[in-house]
């Protein structure tokens, strides 16, 4: 069965336009601010998803473009003015960015309460995209629950987490791929919740045998690395990595291939990404409440 995450992101913004209209009539003006160094177009691309949805939520959206890489104290400088501006109530650094920057000391410069991605170990927030896939999971376990309509699924962490561990404490859970906005912070959810899991990269000698064992696999590669006969009847599928092929986006399985092998699964694009995007902007506005 196709997660419906489409209906799922609908019910989340509409929630999140009624917040963002209450902090407002009380003053408070959520804004977020995105520091971007460079111009390739994958980065301009989700640049832009964030700033469309910043005006369909009324959030208000400062890009800080950096098109010339500027030297590492100068960065420094630009996050510094931007996270102390009083207006900013969060701030994001657009991955990729140039690998000599320490990437410790670019998020130590920035007011854990407005740090909303969880990059930092003090940080209140955690990682949007393990947050939605959090909220796949939640679906689910809504779904076999009974809820009449479980598209109104909202998570919580602090909230859900007893629950999700209930769900998720009996089950072999593998992630695929360990980079640091994609597997690493997933890792770090499923840690906070208390629940074992496996992970897999380009040196796992075995993952075949690995996938065919596992009753929930995460894939965050960017690369085709599931097949049919590497899962096993009634396993979860849950996709965040993008590559693509013939020029259109896909995941790290085939929907097609998959579809009636497995017992859940996100589709690529349109799955776990919409999602991803809202949980940010669900940050930015908690961190304007604080």
């Amino acid at each position: 069965m196709k997660i419906p995450c489409r209906d799922i992101a609908h019910n989340l913004e509409e929630q999140l336009i009624r917040e963002v209209e209450l902090l407002k009539t009380s003053g408070k003006i959520p804004k977020l601010v995105t520091v971007l160094v460079g111009s390739e177009p994958e980065q301009i691309s989700f640049v832009n998803i964030k700033r469309r949805t910043a005006e369909k939520i009324g959030v208000e959206f400062e890009l800080v473009h950096l098109s010339e890489k500027p030297s590492f104290a100068e960065f420094k400088n630009f996050v510094h003015e931007k996270a102390h501006d009083p207006k900013t109530t969060g701030i994001i650094i657009q991955h990729p960015f140039p690998e000599e920057y320490n990437l410790n000391e670019v998020y130590n410069l920035i007011p854990g309460k407005k740090e909303i991605e969880g990059h930092r170990p003090d940080s209140t927030f955690h990682f949007p995209l393990s947050i939605a896939v959090l909220c796949g999971i939640k679906y689910i376990q809504t779904l076999e629950a009974g809820e009449s309509n479980p598209t109104k699924t909202i998570l919580n962490f602090a909230e859900d987490k007893p629950a999700l561990y209930q769900f998720l404490q009996d089950k072999n859970i593998v992630i695929a791929g360990r980079g640091i906005t994609g597997g690493a912070p997933i890792a770090k959810a499923l840690q906070d919740i208390g629940v074992p899991f496996t992970i897999t990269n380009s040196q796992t000698s075995n993952p075949t045998e690995i996938y065919n064992s596992a009753d929930i696999i995460i894939t965050a590669t960017g690369k085709k690395i599931i097949n049919p006969s590497d899962i096993k009847k009634g396993v979860i599928l849950l996709n965040v990595g993008l590559r693509k092929e013939d020029g259109k986006l896909k995941g790290d399985y085939d929907e097609d291939e998959i579809a009636t092998i497995a017992s859940y699964y996100t589709q690529t694009p349109g799955g776990l990404g919409p999602l991803d995007v809202l949980y940010l902007f669900k940050n930015v506005i908690e961190a304007t409440k604080k």
